[in-house]
């Protein structure tokens, strides 16, 4: 199930426009991972909770079709 939230939050790492909806930041939760656009199309990709079985990492410029099938190879690979 993909959840996707508007997340007016400033600490996030999301800023400017290009990452933004009418100039709100949004993040997309998917198997335990939070799914986060940057300004530069790539992703940064986090766990929602510790411990962390995958370390945080980002994608280079690519779909959130494709973001999900990293993570779920990542996972794959993890297991």
């Amino acid at each position: 199930m993909v959840q996707v939230r508007e997340f007016p939050d400033p600490s996030l790492p999301i800023h400017g426009q290009a990452a933004s909806r009418q100039g709100r930041r949004w993040m997309v939760r998917y198997r335990g991972f939070v799914l986060m656009p940057q300004p530069d199309l790539s992703w940064l990709v986090r766990p929602e909770r510790s411990p962390m079985g995958v370390l945080p990492f980002r994608t280079p410029p690519n779909s959130l079709d494709d973001v999900k099938a990293l993570v779920d190879w990542r996972l794959n690979q993890a297991a």
